[in-house]
């Protein structure tokens, strides 16, 4: 069988133009991240990656001015790692001088080429030029908010693969025993029914087939449910641009058995048929 080939998205850049941040962003997206890793160990690390039945598809590599032979090794590499079939996609991370003296300033740390602020970007610009030529994409960070950079990232990737990166929780629960800490969207559903008052439901829950029936059967729940469920479906690619990485629906009823229970598993089944991937957990129904 023929492996697939090993991508490295490598990010490098200008010092202080938001390298950290950007790998955070890949991190985020389900990538395997290392951070300064030294240009010598890439080979190693590519042939680590290929050696596994199924090859790691998702690794992002930070590397910059700070690595010691990054400027002396670092293209030379680059052209070993393509000529043993490592697809390598370099994202240039740049700011203007000013944001970047700012920047420096701000955090009281020595530029890496150990001059003064202002001479070591001067001398950086010009030796990463070569570099920065090869990129596939210069993102300059100048004026962009971390939810920006991480639009930027997104689209780099295939915006198409966003809702798959969201890590996404609908959690059924008690008013009773609390909201659930995590929670970033809370739906209360006390306004339906009761099952709990029909004496065939009451010591079944909402994973039931009956008590699937009556609740569903209800109108309240064939009005507002569908709404509800659209509403958050549609609200889902406005969190990503934000930056949102993890998003918790909590549905809750008096007890968290019955209905509860029964609109967790609905928003769930209709988030997949949408392209999400769902964790489902009912946290109050066997109590």
């Amino acid at each position: 069988m023929k492996k697939e080939p090993v991508l490295f998205w490598i990010v490098t850049g200008m010092s202080g133009a938001g390298k950290s941040q950007t790998i955070n962003c890949f991190e985020d997206f389900g990538f395997f991240c290392v951070d300064n890793l030294p240009v010598e160990l890439l080979p190693k690390m590519a042939e680590l990656c290929s050696r596994s039945g199924r090859p790691l598809q998702r690794v992002a590599l930070g590397i910059d001015i700070r690595e010691g032979g990054f400027l002396r090794d670092f293209l030379s590499t680059v052209d070993i790692l393509k000529k043993q079939g490592v697809d390598c996609k370099i994202v240039f991370l740049d700011a203007d001088d000013r944001t970047l003296l700012r920047r420096f300033s701000e955090t009281r740390r020595r530029h890496p080429l150990g001059t003064s602020v202002q001479v070591g970007i001067k001398q950086e610009r010009k030796q990463l030029l070569k570099i920065k030529e090869l990129a596939v994409k210069i993102i300059d960070t100048t004026n962009l908010t971390l939810s920006e950079l991480k639009q930027r990232i997104l689209e780099l990737l295939d915006v198409r693969h966003a809702r798959s990166e969201m890590q996404l929780s609908v959690v059924s629960f008690g008013f009773k025993y609390g909201l659930p800490v995590d929670s970033d969207i809370v739906w209360d559903v006390r306004f339906m029914p009761n099952p709990n008052y029909k004496m065939n439901l009451r010591d079944k829950n909402g994973r039931d087939a009956p008590v699937r029936r009556y609740v569903l059967a209800t109108p309240q729940a064939k009005r507002f449910g569908k709404k509800f469920f659209s509403v958050v479906a549609e609200s889902l690619p406005h969190y990503v641009r934000e930056g949102k990485s993890y998003l918790t629906v909590a549905i809750g009823c008096t007890g968290g058995r019955h209905r509860s229970v029964v609109m967790a598993e609905e928003l769930a089944k209709y988030l997949k048929t949408r392209g999400y991937k769902v964790r489902l957990h009912h946290r109050d129904v066997d109590r």
